[in-house]
């Protein structure tokens, strides 16, 4: 029996793929748990409907995607820290504390989009790439200068 499959099955298929499997499986497992329906002529032609609807969604993230990385490129963040006498810091700048200070800004960034090895613990200039979907990316220069009194 062909079915269609409406959500990502392991070892099976993933969504909206058209699957020939037993007829014992699609009308005791797949049907009742809503995880496929047969592949009808009717319901094919809903896929190719649903299919139409997935790519435009995808492709209005994409532009919304590469709007907020256009954005964000080449932005310059200071960000200013308590630093002892001999020029060490109080506090190392994680990727959380960047993110944090991006949110303020107005960039909706989580702490996994970026991308430091470890924690900045000096005053500087350094690049930082922020990953977006899409294998789109932005780099952003976090200058750490010491806090006025």
């Amino acid at each position: 029996m062909k079915v269609i499959l409406l959500k990502d099955i392991e070892k099976l298929g993933e969504k909206y793929e058209v699957k020939e499997v037993k007829d014992g499986y699609a009308r005791n497992f797949l049907i009742p748990r809503g995880l496929a329906k047969p592949a009808t002529k009717r319901n094919l032609e809903w896929l190719e409907k649903q299919k139409e609807k997935e790519e435009k969604k995808a492709e209005e993230e994409l532009k919304k995607v590469q709007e907020e990385a256009a954005a964000i490129d080449g932005q310059e963040i200071v960000f200013p820290v308590k630093v002892g006498e001999s020029g060490q810091l109080y506090e190392s700048i994680t990727a959380q504390k960047i993110s944090e200070k991006l949110k303020e800004l107005g960039f909706n960034i989580s702490k996994n989009q970026i991308d430091i090895k470890e924690p900045i613990k000096e005053i500087g200039e350094f690049p930082i790439k922020v990953t977006f979907k899409h294998n789109l990316e932005a780099e952003i220069k976090l200058i750490i200068t010491p806090e006025q009194e």
